[in-house]
């Protein structure tokens, strides 16, 4: 009988390499082993397109009615950063096996292609140390101009993520270890302002909701812990920090096109943050550069925290409200 399930997590506030896809793989690799081996970190969080980049400011060219031959340059080299989720793909494999090396799940925001087409997804990957590639989500709904060049996820991958790990064992059992299970689900950036999307994960009794996110807004403080008080459930949200100078030379780094690059300013602020069941930060927001959170975690505070509000069981109203989701495309 495992006596505890608790277990230490952590948020990766960094930015991608732009544009660069084995410089990426390598800082990466450097930050798990960093939050694996000082922290003792068994999952860790990623933020949105990590891998592949987040082009803040990039209009790729297109207007309505219109695209011009320097967008279609720039979407080149964005595919070209992306990756594709086969078996057979080389930064897969690489993922899979920092994974296994380091003992740590991966929870991480990639920018995925087809292996032979043109059309990209905002994504996020689940990465197990003892199986690898074992679920994927793609954003329902990019937003805004995003969807200049992400294409929108679908049914086939609305569902949680089901894992195991192994803890050390209490003194009590006399055992070296223990395992329990955990159910993980992911949101994509303003994903979590979809309240049904939300209502689903939280009927497949979602314990660790995980936000990867560019926004760096103050206000989304509020919504990390707004969620974490109606699903009573974990909330890890990773967010990139990103300064001028972490981007392409060639890179817009500002609405108006005129002004003039500082590299030093920041692209996109940061405000990493671990939310408990009940609404208590455990850590961040960060908010000053790169950097990792840490806390640890106990699952049992999800049932703790449903005695008085579980809004898909006692604190549902099923005879006036019904959720239905299409499980198929």
């Amino acid at each position: 009988m495992v006596l505890h399930r608790k277990l230490k997590v952590a948020v990766i506030q960094a930015c991608t390499v732009a544009y660069r896809l084995d410089e990426t793989l390598d800082k990466l690799e450097q930050l798990v082993r960093q939050a694996a081996s000082q922290d003792g970190s068994k999952l860790v969080v990623f933020p949105e397109a990590f891998i592949g980049g987040y082009p803040r400011y990039s209009n790729f060219g297109a207007v309505i009615g219109s695209r011009t031959s320097e967008g279609r340059e720039e979407f080149l080299r964005y595919h070209q950063a992306a990756i594709v989720l086969d078996r057979n793909s080389p930064a897969l494999l690489r993922l899979e096996s920092i994974s296994r090396d380091t003992s740590t799940f991966l929870i991480l925001g990639v920018i995925e292609r087809e292996e032979r087409g043109g059309t990209l997804y905002c994504t996020v990957v689940f990465i197990s140390p003892k199986h690898g590639l074992v679920g994927k989500h793609r954003k329902l709904q990019p937003t805004a101009s995003e969807r200049i060049v992400w294409a929108r996820g679908d049914a086939t991958d609305v569902n949680v993520v089901e894992t195991s790990f192994d803890v050390p064992g209490s003194e009590d059992t006399q055992v070296t270890s223990e395992t329990f299970r955990a159910t993980i689900s992911a949101a994509i950036c303003w994903e979590n302002y979809m309240p049904l999307l939300r209502t689903h994960y939280y009927h497949q009794k979602t314990e660790i909701y995980c936000a990867p996110t560019v926004d760096s807004r103050q206000v989304w403080q509020s919504t990390m812990t707004h969620i974490a008080l109606e699903g009573r459930c974990f909330v890890l949200s990773a967010c990139q920090f990103a300064r001028q100078k972490d981007y392409p030379e060639d890179h817009p780094v500002d609405v108006d096109p005129l002004k003039a690059r500082d590299p030093e300013a920041v692209m996109i602020g940061g405000g990493s943050v671990i939310v408990g069941p009940l609404g208590d930060i455990l850590a961040g927001p960060l908010l000053d550069g790169e950097g990792i959170l840490t806390a640890e975690i106990d699952l049992d505070d999800c049932i703790r925290g449903k005695l008085d509000l579980d809004v898909v069981g006692h604190y549902a109203r099923n005879d006036l409200f019904e959720l239905v989701v299409k499980t198929t495309s």
